[in-house]
């Protein structure tokens, strides 16, 4: 046990530093080419962050389990929306711009529609024999990823600089080599933090089941948690936005696509609830651009989206 002990926290330290080294990594990257802090949130730590969730999916794919793919994925976004961004807004309020309005968060809520349409279209209308995701289905998710990956840099209006970055990381190198560095301790962080507290957890007589919803599928989001916490101290949060929205879409588009084609997935496990929960957290981003402080996700609507996601999570545990 205190090994255990130990090793969870030497995870969380992990996670913590790396989380640290990625969001100054990333944010002197912006300034020093010219790309805004959103855009690399949404590209190189979105996709960063999602690593956890590619490798469980895939390799389940390969294995044979796509099913598992589904049920990460839509834990994750649930998780990365309701919790992670929640407790970012209580932080630090998220200003939303106005290409944010307009294009970004329509976009992943249109994803996120899709995801639904073509995976429970059995469930919603009777239109297809199975719930799921086809290997074709998987192949224009692909595509889909390939043209909103180039939207984003072609419709990027660059980088504010203000020169904070730029003072204190010299060298482009060394902020690739410090984002580099933060991926590493935020993905061998999160597995070591995962295994101990799973390890802990069945120490004390917990149930596989419990563990799976809460443990693992909180773990593989630690990532995107610690990165958008800290991106909200250090008052960079459309960094953070970017993180959020950019690992839902690459969870949704690139993962369950990559997955798809590797091996059709079945939405048979699938609680409608959960779907609709995951549309709903879409849908909530959407009504923050609008609602109490326009163009921003106060600390309100932070305080909403966690106890929408305490309340998904006591649903869920009623159910074991």
């Amino acid at each position: 046990m205190i090994v255990q002990l130990v090793l969870l926290l030497a995870g969380l330290g992990l996670i913590v530093f790396g989380a640290d080294w990625l969001v100054d990594g990333a944010s002197a990257i912006a300034r020093k080419v010219g790309i805004s802090e959103f855009v690399i949130g949404l590209t190189i730590v979105g996709f960063g962050t999602s690593c956890p969730e590619l490798v469980v999916s895939l390799t389940g794919a390969i294995a044979g389990n796509a099913d598992v793919s589904i049920g990460n994925v839509v834990g994750s976004n649930i998780f990365n929306t309701l919790l992670i961004l929640g407790l970012t807004a209580l932080v630090l309020p998220i200003g939303i711009t106005t290409d944010n309005k307009r294009r970004d968060i329509p976009l992943t809520l249109l994803v996120t529609f899709l995801l639904i349409a073509l995976g429970m279209g059995k469930v919603l209308a009777g239109v297809s024999d199975v719930d799921g995701i086809s290997r074709v289905e998987g192949a224009v998710f692909l595509v889909l990823f390939a043209a909103y990956m180039y939207m984003c840099f072609k419709f990027d209006k660059g980088a504010e600089d203000n020169g904070e970055d730029a003072k204190a990381i010299s060298s482009i190198w060394l902020a690739i080599l410090l984002v580099a560095a933060g991926l590493c301790g935020l993905i061998f962080g999160g597995r070591l933090f995962v295994n101990s507290a799973t390890a802990v957890a069945r120490m004390l007589g917990v149930s596989d089941k419990f563990i799976a919803i809460t443990v693992l599928a909180g773990g593989t989001s630690l990532p995107e948690l610690a990165t958008c916490v800290v991106a909200a101290a250090k008052k960079k949060g459309q960094l953070a936005l970017g993180n959020i929205l950019g690992s839902n879409v690459f969870n949704i588009l690139l993962i369950l696509g990559c997955s798809a084609v590797v091996s059709p997935i079945s939405f048979a496990a699938m609680d409608l609830i959960d779907m609709l929960v995951l549309f709903g957290s879409a849908v909530l981003v959407w009504m923050s651009s609008y609602t109490f402080k326009k163009d921003r996700i106060d600390r309100c609507e932070g305080a909403i989206f966690v106890l929408c996601f305490i309340g998904y999570y006591v649903y869920l545990v009623s159910q074991l």
